[in-house]
């Protein structure tokens, strides 16, 4: 059981944020362990065959080494973010870590598990070592996260925002209750039915959680107190994540309004939002936006605002369309 306790400033304080990093990092579990991470073989076989690549293997053995199996992670390598941060941003904050910082994470996790070779190694030379697993992390993110980077990241916005309406909806001690069932708010403190036995002073610092895709059981907290306080929770519907969304075989209105926004077509036959169609389409949120735009002027899209959040869906001049393409809507 583990146990945080809140001041009034504390509950002010929780946020909510993606950290690129965390799931960088945390990715290489389920590399490690596909059987616990079904949902991600089609991830995992990719990162598999970069990971094959000698050039790869060699720059990210140090982040592999830290992570492979489970291994508990240092705090300085999974960092709380702030929102909206970018992965230069974080790489260039865990790269400032102070070497003594370095070495008391990497000393937390020893009784639980001893360090790998690159782990003692860098808990003797943290200075002079760190520049190499920043460097492995950045590698690993360009190799094998960055491509999927706008999918993943639309589904932790989506989660993001989710959680954002409950906590402003239902208070503090419903929205942690919600976030995950092992989780049960006690008057000024947050009880967690798990084996890590944390206990924890959250002294008005606040906490910022953090959505991932790739733990899948429980709520993970900072190892030590003194570090800033953060917290991974598994993501809503990562069922869906890798779910591909293709435009029917030689589809000529993709060649008139172009592939992006036909695939936005296709999908609009049921109300979405731009989130939603951001994941299912594996586009930024942004380019989403600019398409909608475009098909809302043109008079193919139709919006409408259920509550904090606008619905898009096609016009009957769009179904038109679709149908004179040859291609039937595949919804309906």
């Amino acid at each position: 059981m583990s146990e945080l306790r809140f001041s009034l400033a504390d509950v002010a304080g929780v946020r909510l944020a993606v950290s690129p990093v965390n799931e960088t990092v945390m990715s290489v579990w389920a590399l490690a362990d596909p059987v616990r991470y079904p949902v991600h073989l089609p991830w995992i076989d990719r990162a598999r065959v970069i990971l094959r690549r000698p050039e790869v293997a060699a720059r990210v053995r140090p982040l592999m080494e830290l992570t492979w199996r489970g291994c508990p992670l240092p705090d300085f390598l999974t960092p709380a973010a702030r929102p909206n941060v970018e992965i230069a941003e974080q790489l260039d904050q865990l790269a400032a870590t102070p070497p003594a910082v370095v070495v008391q994470d990497l000393l937390a996790n020893t009784p639980r598990q001893p360090l790998s070779p690159f782990g003692r190694a860098l808990l003797t030379d943290p200075r002079g070592l760190l520049p190499q697993l920043v460097d492995a992390v950045r590698v690993w993110y360009d190799e094998a996260i960055a491509a999927d980077w706008p999918r993943i990241r639309a589904l932790l916005d989506a989660d993001v925002a989710y959680r954002a309406a409950q906590l402003a909806g239902s208070g503090a001690g419903r929205f942690f209750e919600q976030l995950h069932p092992s989780l049960r708010w006690l008057d000024d403190r947050v009880l967690a039915d798990d084996p890590f036995e944390r206990d924890f002073d959250l002294r008005g610092r606040g906490l910022t959680l953090h959505p991932t895709v790739f733990t899948d059981q429980r709520v993970l907290w900072n190892v030590l107190e003194e570090s800033p306080p953060a917290a991974v929770y598994p993501v809503r519907a990562v069922g869906t994540l890798w779910e591909v969304t293709t435009r029917p075989p030689g589809d000529p209105l993709a060649r008139l309004i172009g592939p992006g926004r036909a695939t936005l077509l296709h999908l609009l036959g049921t109300a979405s939002t731009t989130t939603d169609l951001a994941r299912l389409a594996g586009m930024s949120a942004g380019n989403v936006s600019q398409h909608l735009a475009a098909l809302h002027a043109a008079g193919l899209v139709s919006r409408s605002r259920q509550g904090r959040h606008v619905r898009y869906r096609q016009t009957e001049a769009a179904g038109v369309l679709l149908r004179a393409s040859g291609v039937a809507d595949p919804t309906g």
